[in-house]
């Protein structure tokens, strides 16, 4: 199994230009970021690299594990005008590949589709994720491809977004909640397919065509991927739905296929973690 995943990454302390302050790129220390980026790009290749072993304490040797899941895995990380903090990393350089553009900082998203538009044909798996997003999932591709083979290659299973909560208010939240139902329409039609149920050893689970498709990130099959590259809108640069990064990591895919999440009953089937407490940190007791 090869996978390729890119990750836009942005940090700039002095601020966003026009007041824009919505984002972690620019709420966050740069030991903050540094830390939340190390955590992606070492999660991705501890679930999914290939150097995974079982220590043989007797033998006084390790022997190869996991041997369905693992395979090779290239991370691409991409950056603007050395807005970053990549030096602070406590990532081995190995670990992912550099790719600084020219983008404006808004649009640098898109330079990770560039990314997997230019490296198409020489992978499994092609993925997108925001640069403080968390897999925990070793899974995450099984599933996939259990999703696909049933349903077809027309839709996308999105995981749920959460972040863990430190205090007694609440152990654990998904953060992505509905949005008004005007929001999508353009672009998806949630009335044709809007829920899909399966059973999974033994659990039975519910899919629905979320009012909010949104996650930060995406995961494609190579045939996925090759459908959306087919797409006249592919690259257009879009930046239509809320705004920006939100349409970087949404827009595309959403206007490309049937996009699915775990019903909130099922939430965690599939989910990826959001670093820190910035949602979590809204709440209020009733």
């Amino acid at each position: 199994m090869r996978i390729l995943l890119t990750i836009p990454h942005l940090f700039d302390a002095t601020g966003p230009v026009g007041g824009e302050r919505r984002h972690g790129a620019f709420l966050a220390t740069a030991f903050d970021r540094a830390a939340a980026l190390a955590n992606a790009i070492n999660a991705i290749h501890q679930l999914f690299g290939g150097a995974q072993h079982i220590l043989q304490i007797a033998q006084r040797r390790t022997e190869p594990a996991n041997a369905a899941f693992r395979g090779e895995v290239h991370v691409v990380v991409c950056t603007t005008g050395g807005r970053h903090v990549l030096h602070q990393l406590t990532v081995s350089p190995a670990f992912f590949e550099h790719r600084e553009t020219g983008a404006e900082p808004p649009l640098l998203g898109f330079e990770c589709h560039a990314v997997l538009r230019d490296r198409f044909s020489d992978y499994d798996w092609y993925g997108y994720l925001e640069d403080d997003l968390v897999l925990h999932d070793p899974w995450l591709f099984v599933k996939l491809a259990w999703f696909s083979g049933h349903v077809g290659d027309e839709a996308v299973l999105i995981p749920n977004r959460f972040e863990r909560g430190t205090k007694p208010l609440v152990n654990k939240a998904y953060i992505d909640g509905d949005l008004a139902a005007h929001v999508t329409t353009r672009w998806q039609n949630r009335d044709e397919m809007p829920e899909l149920r399966s059973t999974v050893m033994g659990r039975s689970l519910l899919f629905r065509r979320p009012l909010n498709p949104h996650a930060g990130c995406f995961f494609l099959s190579a045939a996925q991927m090759g459908r959306w590259l087919g797409q006249p809108h592919f690259l257009d640069r879009d930046t239509s739905f809320v705004g920006p990064l939100e349409s970087a990591a949404t827009l595309g895919v959403m206007r490309t296929f049937r996009i699915y999440k775990p019903a909130r009953e099922n939430a965690s089937f599939l989910e990826i973690e959001h670093s820190g407490t910035a949602f979590l940190d809204q709440l209020r007791p009733p």
